[in-house]
Parts: C-alpha cells; structure tokens; sequence
C-alpha cells in the first residue's frame, strides 16, 4: 500500500504522477495524519474497472450454476464460439 501526504502532492505532483504510474495500484493520500483520498493511473482504474466487471459476470453466472439453470452443452458452447472466432 503506497500512502502520501497531500503536501506531497501538493509540492511534487509529478513524483506521485509517476509513482501512480510505475506502480499501477492505488496511492492514499492523508491530510493531517487521516486518509482523505487515493488518486491512481487511469490505465490501473480501467484495468480495475474490467477485473470487477469480469467478476460480477462470474458470480452471476455461479448464481445460475447454483439455482439449477441447465445451461448450455460443451457441443454448443463450441459451436457458438466457432461462429464468433471462425
């Protein structure tokens, strides 16, 4: 876990620009000794985004899994990607 001060950000923000971006996770910035806010490279939060959207399509799909929906045949599931990918 990277944790700046705002005065860091405030005097250096290149630094913390970089850091965001060497980094690719999420930095927390304190203001007086407290957590205030966490500041990230957008190509993190977008990889961020994808993995959480990924994982609710996933759980979604345990639901059904769970619920006793039939699903659908591996001959089907192949046939169906066949169409999409050739």
């Amino acid at each position: 876990m990277l944790i700046k001060s705002s005065t860091a950000l405030r005097n250096d923000y290149g630094a913390i620009s970089d850091l965001a971006h060497q980094e690719s996770e999420p930095i927390y910035i304190t203001k007086n000794g407290e957590g205030d806010i966490v500041v990230m490279s957008i190509e993190a939060f977008e990889q961020r985004e994808e993995l959480y959207k990924l994982k609710a399509k996933l759980a979604a799909a345990e639901d059904l899994r769970v619920s006793g929906h039939p699903g659908i045949s591996l001959k089907e599931s192949r046939a169906r990607l066949g169409k999409i990918y050739g």
